[in-house]
C-alpha cells in the first residue's frame, strides 16, 4: 500500500510542480473558456488526456521507445499554443470539432507523457510496473482536475462575481500562457 501512495503522490506532484509548468499550462489552456456548466466535458477531456499520458509512460516501458527527447519538449510547448487558439476566438471552442478535439487532447497526452516517460522508467521495477502506472495515473488525474476546479473558480470569481468580459478573461489566460509556451518553444527548440 505505501508504495501506491508513493506513485499516487509521484502523479500528483508530477503536474501540481511548478517547476515543471507543462501540464499546469496546457489542461488551463483547455478549460479557461467554460464555465461549470461544462464540468464534465472537462473532466472527460483531463481523463483521455491521461490516457495519452499512461499510454506513451506504458509504450516506453515496455517497448523503449526511442524518441527524441528535445523534440518531445519542443512539441510539449506547441501543444499548449494550440490548446490556446479558443481563448482568442469569439465563438463556443471546438463547438462543431468536439470529437477531433478530444482525439487531439488524447494525442498531446501522449506527447507529455513521452516527456516523463524515460524517467518513469528508470524509476519503477519490472515487478511493480502495473500498480505504479495505474498509480501514478490516478495522482496525475486528480492533479488535473484539481487544475480545472481552480480555472473555474478563477473564471467565476472574475466573470461572474466581479462582472469582467469574458473575452477579457480569456485574453488575459492566453497571454500569459502563451508567453510562457513561447518560452518554453524557445528553450527546447532544437537547434
Amino acid at each position: 500500500m505505501e508504495q501506491v501512495w508513493f506513485y499516487l503522490e509521484l502523479g500528483l506532484w508530477h503536474v501540481l510542480d511548478l517547476a515543471a509548468l507543462d501540464h499546469l499550462l496546457f489542461i488551463a489552456a483547455f478549460s479557461a473558456p467554460y464555465g461549470f456548466n461544462s464540468l464534465k466535458k472537462l473532466i472527460w477531456w483531463t481523463t483521455l488526456f491521461t490516457i495519452g499520458h499512461s499510454l506513451s509512460l506504458l509504450g516506453n516501458y515496455f517497448y523503449n521507445l526511442n524518441i527524441s527527447f528535445n523534440w518531445i519538449e519542443l512539441l510539449i510547448s506547441v501543444s499548449i499554443l494550440i490548446a490556446c487558439i479558443p481563448l482568442f476566438r469569439k465563438a463556443q471552442p471546438f463547438g462543431r470539432t468536439r470529437s477531433f478535439f478530444s482525439a487531439l487532447i488524447l494525442f498531446f497526452g501522449i506527447i507529455h507523457g513521452f516527456g516523463f516517460s524515460r524517467y518513469f522508467g528508470m524509476m519503477v521495477p519490472q515487478e511493480s510496473a502495473t500498480k505504479a502506472l495505474i498509480s501514478f495515473a490516478i495522482g496525475v488525474e486528480a492533479a488535473q482536475i484539481t487544475i480545472i476546479l481552480a480555472v473555474l473558480i478563477l473564471e467565476w470569481v472574475l466573470v461572474r462575481v466581479l462582472s469582467i468580459s469574458k473575452e477579457k478573461w480569456q485574453w488575459v489566460v492566453g497571454g500569459m500562457i502563451v508567453s510562457q509556451a513561447l518560452e518554453m518553444t524557445y528553450q527546447n527548440w532544437p537547434w
